[in-house]
């Protein structure tokens, strides 16, 4: 299995880490999305809607989306609880993540360390859908360890990718203490250093 992925994105590295933490073999095929290398002809064949991460199985099949890589490759783990209502809450979790997290978050994080803009640039919306999105995590974190309990799941995987350096976006995170928790677990359990 290759993994065509840029390791500065969030949305690249969760996959690899479910691999890591699962102990499956890939290669990894570093694709520098702001020199376009995911235009390329070559990798549109790949993934024709022209994003990382992609997949390119040893059989030949191709599989394109952070949160469906990864729920393919956690299909028979730990990452996925056993109850089907327990996988549909951690699905909603992975729907949030990607249309009311990541978009904000992220992108603030995109701005201010690949565009080189400072935190006073930032459009005032974005800062503050992103910091709706971690008021909601410190909410459901104040409860219980993890996103679904007391469980680890793809759920806490996925918000893990880019709260965990959500500071280089510009986000404060001194009074989401359930947050900072959340992140030092996360990184324990997926043996990750800590991000400065």
């Amino acid at each position: 299995m290759k993994i065509f992925g840029d390791s500065n994105s969030g949305n690249c590295l969760k996959v690899k880490w479910v691999c890591d933490h699962l102990g499956l073999p890939y290669g990894w095929v570093e694709i520098d999305t702001l020199r376009g290398e995911s235009r390329t002809a070559e990798f549109l064949e790949i993934n024709p809607f022209g994003q990382v991460p992609a997949v390119d199985f040893e059989d030949g099949r191709t599989l394109a989306q952070s949160n469906a890589i990864m729920r393919y490759l956690a299909r028979d783990s730990d990452l996925v609880p056993a109850d089907a209502f327990a996988v549909a809450r951690m699905d909603a979790w992975l729907f949030w993540e990607q249309y009311s997290h990541e978009p904000y978050v992220a992108v603030c994080r995109f701005q201010m360390v690949y565009l080189g803009k400072a935190a006073g640039e930032l459009d005032p919306g974005l800062v503050k859908r992103g910091y709706a999105a971690l008021d909601q995590l410190e909410q459901q974190l104040s409860r219980t360890r993890y996103l679904l309990g007391e469980s680890f799941s793809l759920a806490d995987v996925a918000l893990l990718a880019y709260t965990r350096v959500a500071h280089q976006g510009g986000f404060d995170l001194e009074r989401h203490g359930a947050v900072r928790r959340w992140i030092a677990d996360g990184e324990d359990v997926l043996k990750l250093a800590p991000v400065r």
